[in-house]
């Protein structure tokens, strides 16, 4: 069946072009709705629409498009920005399918793509007997190609876009990016950051087999991006520094007595919240700043495998810790929320009542994930790029979801 694909906005990079160019070779219609200059450079000449004006009527100008142009199917990448969300909630109504990408859940050499929603609206089931059920039927996926995304391909991607947004203002005077602190504070924020890493990586390096060697006992609380949608739209807090405040308050209280807790900052923070001076801060507040050790850097997964159990809002982190055997709680409700997995206490039970996952569910949960929402490639580096477009076209053309045939 010949299908018409309309994208949406994509990553900052040609991922959403050259996906489009190989639908278009296998016989597929694709058009574009450009929502800014960034959006138009990088679709590179393909047949497009200009969307000018507010979101508030957008959705009737999305209307106008299914039935003018004979959509089937919409592409968009996060279905939590605000030019998304009318395409999301009205698409199905209108006989639309939608597919949606995200960063992996499984990284770094996996993408996602679902169907209508993805991570708190993904359509995967919340029923550990459902994936110890389709688990068992799925064998243990391919290892995947692995390729290399230098942070200053990204970087570049990244500028170029933005850079582009110079032109909006005439050409797009409508639009307000879902982003919430704009681009020029965010790099300048990434340069200070990233020189400052440069000379602590080799202390940073030394703090963490220090603190492995030392044998203490200690959990670990990963940080994540607050501009992350994960935080933002499906979590209660409004910022890591709450984040932090309420797992100290926790810790404080309740936790063993000789336990550390550790807090490693996320990679890519760009440095405009103090989140040491916060962790300074709650450490006097709550009295236990001796028992609190604070990271820039360091080595993610040493870090997990020692911990006595790893604390997190709903960053992939969580499903590192699960894969590695630690018990782990969600202060939200990710996709490996599930009874048998993480903890389904309190956080205040957390710190001393709390035991590992079953590692068979988690098998088949991996297996089941890996099959029906992943796909190998990235979004920015050539090669990945190259991937991506070939694993995902086969899935957005497929008259059923890989999920769907499991269900």
């Amino acid at each position: 069946m010949t299908r018409r694909f309309l994208f949406l906005q994509g990553v900052c990079s040609p991922f959403f072009h050259r996906l489009a160019a190989r639908l278009c070779s296998v016989g597929h219609g694709v058009l574009k709705v450009n929502f800014n200059a960034g959006d138009l450079i990088y679709w590179g000449g393909q047949e497009s629409v200009a969307f000018r004006g507010q979101v508030l009527g957008l959705r009737d100008h999305l209307d106008h498009l299914y039935r003018h142009h004979g959509i089937t199917d919409q592409i968009l990448f996060g279905d939590r920005r605000p030019v998304h969300r009318p395409a999301v909630d009205h698409g199905e109504a209108c006989g639309v399918r939608t597919h949606v990408f995200e960063e992996g859940y499984f990284r770094p050499f996996w993408v996602t793509l679902e169907r209508e929603g993805v991570n708190g609206h993904s359509l995967l089931p919340r029923d550990p007997d459902w994936f110890r059920d389709a688990g068992g039927r799925l064998a243990e996926p391919d290892a995947p190609v692995h390729f290399r995304t230098p942070f200053s391909l990204r970087a570049a991607h990244d500028v170029a876009y933005h850079a582009a947004g110079a032109l909006n203002p005439v050409f797009f005077p409508g639009y307000r990016s879902h982003a919430p602190v704009v681009a020029p504070l965010e790099y300048a924020g990434y340069a200070r950051r990233f020189v400052y890493l440069r000379f602590i990586r080799e202390r940073e390096r030394r703090r963490v087999a220090d603190l492995l060697a030392a044998g203490r006992p200690y959990y670990f609380l990963p940080l994540q991006l607050n501009s992350d949608a994960q935080i933002r739209d499906h979590s209660r807090f409004a910022h890591m520094g709450e984040v932090i405040e309420h797992v100290m308050a926790s810790f404080a209280r309740h936790a063993p007595s000789g336990a550390l807790l550790v807090i490693k900052n996320h990679p890519l923070d760009a440095g405009l919240m103090d989140l040491a001076g916060q962790v300074r801060h709650f450490g006097r507040h709550y009295q236990v700043e001796d028992r609190t050790v604070y990271l820039e850097d360091g080595d993610l997964h040493a870090l997990v495998d020692r911990a006595q159990g790893v604390v997190t809002v709903n960053s992939t982190v969580g499903l590192v810790a699960l894969e590695a055997g630690r018990p782990t709680l969600s202060l939200s409700d990710p996709i490996y929320n599930l009874p048998g997995l993480t903890f389904q206490g309190g956080l205040d039970e957390f710190w001393r009542d709390s035991e590992g996952p079953d590692r068979e569910l988690f098998a088949r949960f991996r297996r089941v994930v890996m099959h029906a929402t992943q796909v190998n490639g990235g979004f920015y580096c050539p090669k990945g790029i190259a991937l991506a477009v070939d694993n995902s076209a086969r899935v957005l053309t497929a008259a059923r979801s890989p999920l769907e045939a499991l269900l």
